[in-house]
């Protein structure tokens, strides 16, 4: 253990240093670099700059030293390490980070306004930051670093800097390449390590860019054998049963552009593939087919759905393609209920952003093993949109299991309303709870890497499963409108919601009321969803 967290601290730091020294080198801003040094690598989004501000540019300069002291002179580290003149000027004029005036990026009020800044490189002053598209956020190592722009070079530069120093340790300093992707996992949570981007670049594509790496004997070894297979088993430190271990044992292989089915003796899973895992009708259909046998959906990207592909509703709607949209929400919402009621269990294992129709996969997945990094909620309304897939259902079912809300029957309604209108969100498990977004008896994880294990543990607890009864609902109808209709009403005069925000918090309001019912009707789910 004592190993990896010297590993992984070593390899974490060496690329924070190459991913800074080689956007001084090609002179890009701090906003470009930390575009591609981010998600787009399987790296938290914070970014190099964002993560040295975070840490704290004068504990950063510590750090640095004490690898320089206690690594050879010979060592690459010593190269990246070295003193650069605008990060010693920020320490010395108080900007360290977060916990000072700023640093590479600071929060400067105007006025009443608080404007984001970033620093210019090359003549330390401060500008308003940019927003960086490179047009994906998607981990496609193999697409990035083939780019001809500088943001594919930068890429190239900084991932075979990691992958040349990452593998000169082995076998030197370890001789399991293993605990080096691990310890990157972990310590540092990276969704790839060093050697498994390596592998997902390819051995020939990697040999055929690469400059000069005598002297390493892993990859001198390698690039005679140009062994594909040379990554074995994953993860042999914790011995932990992940995605990235299970995937190459899958019996067979299903699935299409948006989502990978990998078929075992005894279960599925569904990974999401997209860009931020959107949905779309590919993903629904991947989720139906898969429900054949238990069912895990899970994956190991930076988030588990951002919710639907918005873009690929637009592009129907632009062209007025109306008919094409309620095809696929009428799809959408028949596919998550195929999932509650499905012949077998259905577990989601969420991480990272679980929004909108991400969230409705969820909600509506019989059980739920979730990481404490969650981000959960039905955000829609943000938009201009409402719920459609079924969460505005199962969050009125949850709150109407209230003891509230069997006292008043007005309860439940209102504080679905006030909880979807304002798109609340859940940054954890612990605030995730008392929203109802989650059950008490949902499994709240810690260790990512622990999903599928725990995953596959609830479905060995519940052989003898049975799909639960349809739920029925009992709504108060007309009268509760009244006082859904007097919050709008001051929302409106307050300028708080716009006519569009009223029109769209007006049809929220009749869903979550029941519409044309009365509290001694009962509803069905079916009732809902052709609302929506």
């Amino acid at each position: 253990m004592i190993l990896q967290d010297f590993l992984g601290n070593r390899i974490g730091v060496f690329a924070m240093q190459v991913a800074m020294t080689e956007a001084f080198k090609m002179k890009l801003s701090i906003e470009e670099a930390d575009a591609i040094f981010g998600r787009p690598m399987g790296i938290p989004k914070t970014g190099v700059f964002g993560l040295y501000d975070l840490i704290g540019i004068d504990l950063m300069a510590d750090v640095l030293k004490s690898f320089i002291k206690e690594l050879s002179e010979n060592d690459p580290f010593q190269e990246v390490a070295k003193e650069i003149p605008l990060v010693k000027k920020l320490i010395e004029t108080g900007y360290t980070g977060r916990k000072g005036k700023g640093g590479f990026y600071r929060m400067n009020k105007t006025g009443a306004t608080k404007v984001m800044e970033a620093i210019n490189l090359e003549t330390g002053e401060y500008s308003v930051s940019q927003k960086i598209n490179i047009g994906s956020d998607k981990v496609d190592l193999k697409s990035l670093i083939s780019r001809e722009d500088k943001f594919g070079k930068y890429a190239w530069s900084v991932i075979s800097k990691i992958i040349k120093y990452s593998s000169s340790l082995v076998p030197g300093i370890t001789k399991d390449f293993n605990d080096i992707d691990e310890a990157m996992r972990l310590g540092f949570n990276w969704t790839k390590g060093p050697f498994e981007m390596l592998e997902e670049i390819g051995i020939e594509d990697f040999f055929n860019k690469i400059d000069e790496f005598e002297g390493n004997e892993f990859l001198e070894n390698l690039s005679k054998s140009k062994n594909q297979d040379f990554y074995g088993s994953r993860q042999k430190y914790t011995e932990i049963e992940t995605l990235g271990k299970v995937k190459k044992k899958a019996s067979s292989i299903d699935g299409n552009n948006s989502a990978q089915i990998y078929r075992f003796n005894d279960y599925n899973i569904v990974e999401f593939t997209t860009k931020a895992n959107a949905l779309d009708y590919d993903s629904m259909d991947a989720l139906k087919k898969a429900t054949d046998k238990p069912l895990i959906i899970i994956n190991e990207s930076m988030q588990f759905s951002a919710g639907v592909n918005l873009t690929y509703t637009m592009d129907f709607a632009n062209k007025g393609d109306f008919k094409s949209i309620e095809k696929f929400i009428k799809y959408f919402q028949e596919t998550c209920k195929h999932l509650k009621y499905s012949d077998h269990p259905v577990i989601s294992a969420p991480s990272g952003l679980t929004l909108g129709g991400g969230f409705e996969v969820m909600v509506q997945s019989n059980f739920v093993a979730s990481h404490t990094n969650i981000v959960v909620g039905l955000v829609e309304t943000i938009v201009g949109l409402i719920p459609a897939g079924g969460g505005c259902k199962e969050m009125l079912a949850r709150w109407l299991d209230t003891n509230e809300a069997k006292k008043d029957p007005n309860y439940a309604p209102l504080k679905v309303f006030d909880i979807i209108g304002y798109g609340k969100t859940a940054t954890s498990p612990v605030e995730a709870e008392p929203m109802k977004y989650l059950k008490p008896e949902d499994k709240k994880i810690m260790n990512r890497n622990s999903l599928l294990e725990v995953s596959k543990e609830i479905l060995s607890n519940n052989k003898d499963f049975k799909a639960p009864l349809e739920t029925k609902f009992n709504l108060p109808g007309k009268a509760v409108l009244p006082e859904m209709n007097k919050i709008l009403d001051k929302l409106y005069n307050d300028k708080v919601i716009l006519d569009h925000g009223l029109k769209v918090a007006q049809e929220l309001a009749h869903v979550l009321s029941g519409g044309d019912t009365t509290i001694d009707k009962s509803l069905t789910e079916d009732d809902f969803l052709n609302w929506n």
